[in-house]
């Protein structure tokens, strides 16, 4: 059985789109590293909260905040300062 904390989030493929489309790429398999903990996993794994005025992307592990996505109705906004690095698999 579900709880309420599982039910209000998404995997960080929901998120994805957006940075297909600023980045130009897919990122569902990019490796992030949480400032927090230190953990490091897919983005896909992130847990994605999307429903306030915005998008946060939290560690799977701590919680910590890994990335926030904002759309204005002039600019995207991104804070990735959660996360330490962004290793991207190498386009074959």
């Amino acid at each position: 059985m579900s709880t309420p904390e599982e039910l209000r989030y998404r995997d960080g493929n929901a998120l994805s789109g957006v940075f297909a489309e600023v980045l130009g790429m897919d990122v569902s398999t990019t490796v992030l590293t949480c400032t927090g903990c230190g953990g490091s996993g897919p983005f896909a794994r992130g847990r994605l909260y999307d429903d306030g005025p915005g998008a946060v992307l939290r560690c799977p592990d701590c919680a910590e905040i890994l990335v926030r996505v904002v759309r204005t109705p002039t600019d995207l906004w991104l804070d990735l300062r959660g996360s330490t690095s962004w290793r991207i698999p190498a386009q074959t």
